[in-house]
């Protein structure tokens, strides 16, 4: 008699290694009109394993935002064409296909600066410089990560 050749079902071992689709990594837009500055966060972001998008100035980033849909916006407060708060207020509209959050790249530490930009909606505020540790703690709590509040 001839043996059965059908299985009722894969072994343990074909699951084991049975791909299983990934997500893809997190997509950040950076928009800031200094490549330098560009260029450090995107080789920042990507040795953390996020995809990075860019855009020099505010009306690129709000195009590019709704066209892309990226799970976090770093932003840049100065920039030509639209600067980062206007850019920020037109993310913020109803008008706005989704919610992403904002996160402001800035050299002022005031609180005058702060203010303004939790009045332009944005969701952290980050001072440049900045350190490692820092851009780790948005990431984690903005892009992937747990969100935790923060007071801007």
């Amino acid at each position: 008699m001839a043996a059965n050749t059908q299985s009722a079902g894969p072994s343990a071992r074909e699951e084991e290694t049975t791909t299983r689709p990934v997500s893809p990594a997190p997509l950040v837009l950076v928009a800031e009109d200094h490549e330098d500055t560009r260029f450090l966060l995107r080789y920042m972001l990507e040795a953390r394993g996020y995809r990075v998008a860019e855009a020099e100035n505010g009306e690129d980033a709000v195009a590019l935002a709704e066209r892309i849909r990226p799970d976090l916006v770093m932003m840049d407060v100065s920039m030509p064409r639209l600067d980062g708060l206007a850019a920020t207020r037109r993310m913020r509209q109803p008008s706005f296909p989704f919610r992403v959050p904002v996160v402001f790249l800035s050299g002022h530490a005031e609180e005058a600066a702060r203010a303004a930009a939790r009045e332009a909606g944005c969701d952290d505020y980050l001072t440049k410089p900045f350190e490692v540790k820092q851009l780790e703690q948005i990431l984690r709590r903005h892009a992937g990560g747990g969100r935790g509040s923060y007071e801007v």
